[in-house]
């Protein structure tokens, strides 16, 4: 079958789909121009044994197939009786020994791994399903057996095609990038580098154009992974979308992508040279004296303390509504509240107003140029005892008390620079803002800072802000 056949027939079943469905199963087929890049990632192998767990119509194992010419046995698995129509055609057509699996891939690979029974696979290609795992759910208990603990469908079934490979077997999977870093999927990093080599990765610099038929967001990259083989260089690529004509690629050391001292084992992916500058990136934020902490207050577990308006007994509760273009704007008219009631039971997640809080956005916009927005909290303009951030921040402090107002400016500044964006960039792929992310960079020293926080004020330009920190940085 060619490449435009296959793209036919996964057009025409793609609209097939229920959407309610396709949600809840995470379904969201690939291109064949992309399927032949992954399967062009293979290295090949007399009798291979190929596993595509997720297989739709069967793009993925076609490509791979077509790839690797000496084919043993393909094991792939599907749940959507719509995909196992066509994906049993299109598997007839390639003449190939295979075995069409109806059923959990979860629930069957845990027994595999479990009971030590089952094939083990020379090569696998995947594009998993992506939904979050529910704590509770049986996919998550039945994934702790084999000691796999992680938050979403995509990486589970990464983490058990890992653990079905053979001394050496080759895994091509197309992910989305959230698992790099972040505490949540620590755990699956963690596993994933102890187990396997990471040989490749290919990034693609737009993100809606990989999945756009189903209006995909979220940022993907390819990743190959070797199991058991000693790590070297990683070769990275990039292209703006999926037709590859812009294609570039470089070898970067390992180190450049997971850092020898990170405890977080965060995955960084430099598209080009990162020069360590050692001013700007030089010390952590306990040695600056600082620390940064999700906003306290959830609103809907604090409702009964809650106030559309600023009364007497409230104060202040912020939310990144009421910051736009670098100012304060209080109190607003919104469906959310602006106060909240100080109570024994509300004042434990409050925080005193004794000094300029820098506040970073824990959801940016897409449209938003930079994925890190900072804000600065005058205590003048809060005029309050204590102040309430709710749950959608990033709050800079000194344990628990605001910062010294020049520190405060300069480390805003800093935030809102386009070369620290470049950098965060390299380890997050997506929107969120963590404050595991935020710990985990370097930032200036204090005199650096201090310089800055001479100079900046809120209402400046990104020009006006990278010309700053250039010109105190040489």
């Amino acid at each position: 079958m060619n490449k435009l056949e296959i793209d036919v027939i996964r057009r025409t079943v793609n609209a097939t789909l229920d959407p309610q469905k396709k949600i809840s199963l995470g379904q969201y087929m690939t291109p064949s121009v992309i399927a032949d890049f992954m399967a062009g990632l293979f290295e090949k192998l007399n009798n291979a044994t190929l596993l595509d767990c997720g297989a739709g119509i069967g793009s993925l194992a076609l490509a791979a197939a077509k790839r690797l010419e000496s084919i043993s046995k393909i094991d792939l698995w599907e749940l959507d009786p719509i995909m196992t129509n066509q994906l049993d055609k299109n598997l007839i057509r390639l003449g190939a020994p295979y075995e069409l699996h109806q059923r959990d891939f979860i629930f069957d690979a845990v027994e595999s791994i479990r009971s030590n029974s089952g094939e083990r696979y020379t090569h696998a290609i995947l594009n998993p399903p992506y939904k979050k795992i529910n704590s509770d759910s049986k996919h998550r208990e039945a994934l702790r057996e084999v000691g796999i603990e992680t938050v979403n469908l995509y990486s589970a079934f990464l983490a058990l095609t890992i653990k079905l490979m053979s001394k050496e077997g080759e895994v091509v999977a197309i992910v989305p990038r959230s698992f790099c870093n972040g505490t949540y999927y620590k755990p699956f990093r963690k596993m994933l580098l102890n187990e396997c080599s990471i040989e490749h990765i290919h990034v693609f610099n737009s993100r809606n154009k990989v999945f756009q038929e189903d209006d995909v967001l979220q940022e993907n990259i390819i990743i190959k992974l070797v199991k058991g083989k000693r790590q070297g260089q990683v070769n990275i690529t990039q292209s703006t979308d999926h037709q590859f004509n812009d294609h570039q690629t470089r070898n970067v050391d390992f180190s450049d992508v997971v850092k020898p001292s990170d405890l977080q084992a965060f995955i960084h992916i430099p598209l080009e040279k990162q020069e360590e500058n050692h001013t700007l990136f030089a010390v952590s934020l306990p040695q600056l004296g600082l620390g940064v902490s999700t906003g306290q207050v959830v609103d809907f577990r604090m409702k009964k303390f809650l106030e559309q308006d600023p009364t007497e007994g409230a104060v202040p509760l912020l939310y990144p509504h009421h910051f736009e273009n670098g100012e304060f704007q209080y109190p607003k008219k919104h469906k959310k509240p602006n106060a909240i009631k100080v109570a024994a039971d509300s004042q434990k997640w409050l925080m005193p107003n004794d000094g300029f809080y820098v506040i970073v956005k824990r959801f940016s916009a897409k449209e938003e140029r930079r994925r890190v927005v900072a804000y600065i909290v005058n205590p003048e303009e809060i005029g309050k005892k204590w102040i309430g951030f709710e749950n959608h921040w990033n709050v800079f402090h000194v344990q628990k008390h605001g910062l010294e107002k020049t520190t405060a400016l300069g480390l805003a500044c800093f935030l809102n620079s386009t070369v620290l964006d470049n950098h965060f960039r390299v380890f997050s792929g997506h929107t969120q803002v963590n404050a595991t992310d935020l710990k985990n960079i370097k930032y200036p020293t204090p005199q650096f800072l201090n310089a800055l926080g001479k100079e900046y004020h809120p209402r400046m330009r990104q020009e006006e802000v990278d010309f700053l920190v250039e010109r105190i940085n040489d």
